[in-house]
């Protein structure tokens, strides 16, 4: 299993690496196009939809997203989108802490399939727009959030239950942890520190944590905090589907890995957000 995790990865760092680091954003463009689309296949099979029309949704998110990338100049997107979603899952995230997954399954498919399409397709723009704000921004957000992920796993192994006398939410993900969260937070913070000192930002590009850090230290870390925070607000939601659903993984097409929502879910939110506070909108 581990090995099959690794070649896996492997595979996909050789064709995301190139992609990525190209001078254009259209190949990386291109590259998000096809893992998003499959993620919304997968996302319509989660929520109880035909395989045809689980494949049919797959097929009109990729066509949508190519005349996008090919008619529309992703640097004229609105700031105000990014925080329109953010507030969604910020809201989304509050509900499902508060009543767990026995609503989600109640709600009409056509109500989950058009959220899914939605937010699915306002990540792929984050996601362009990032690599379009230069690979430096691109990669110090998926930094923080493989970062978040490992600290709160390790905090979570090491302090689970120690700290807080309750779960993070255990009718959706029982091993999620306060003390996870904090961790991954606090991983967060040493890795934004590191980056802002060792690698400052260029004429015509920036990342992340320099970009935050112009707003003042508190708002940095405040902001990384909330960044955070909907990381795993990402994880849930995903968690809730599989569970309502009554699958471990999104799909098999990564072996070792499940599908394409579960390594993306946490990047949901996550970069529209980020985007949000490093355009400053409301900061």
């Amino acid at each position: 299993m581990l090995g099959q995790r690794i070649l896996t990865a492997l595979v996909l760092l050789a064709i995301f690496i190139p992609l990525v680091l190209t001078q254009s954003p259209l190949p990386f463009g291109w590259l998000a196009v096809v893992l998003l689309s499959t993620a919304m296949w997968e996302w319509s099979r989660l929520n109880g939809l035909s395989a045809n029309v689980s494949l049919a949704s797959g097929i009109t998110f990729f066509v949508i997203c190519s005349l996008t990338l090919v008619t529309v100049d992703l640097n004229v997107v609105p700031v105000v989108l990014w925080w329109a979603t953010t507030l969604v899952w910020t809201g989304g995230g509050i509900w499902m802490l508060a009543r767990g997954i026995t609503h989600w399954g109640q709600l009409p498919k056509t109500l989950r399939w058009v959220l899914g399409f939605v937010l699915l397709y306002v990540a792929w723009l984050a996601v362009v727009r990032a690599r379009m704000l230069g690979v430096p921004y691109l990669f110090s957000v998926l930094v923080l959030v493989w970062a978040a992920d490992s600290g709160a796993y390790f905090a979570g192994k090491a302090l689970g239950m120690r700290l807080f006398d309750r779960r993070l939410a255990p009718t959706i993900s029982p091993g999620k942890t306060w003390e996870g969260v904090l961790g991954g937070w606090m991983l967060v913070l040493v890795v934004g520190t590191l980056w802002w000192h060792l690698s400052p930002s260029t004429p015509g590009e920036t990342h992340l944590y320099t970009s935050l850090m112009q707003k003042g230290v508190v708002l940095w870390v405040v902001a990384l905090a909330f960044l955070v925070a909907l990381s795993v607000v990402g994880d849930l939601v995903e968690s809730m589907v599989k569970r309502v659903a009554g699958v471990k993984d999104s799909s098999d097409l990564l072996p070792g890995h499940g599908g394409v929502l579960d390594r993306v879910d946490a990047l949901l939110p996550t970069v529209p957000a980020a985007l949000g506070l490093s355009l400053g909108l409301l900061l």
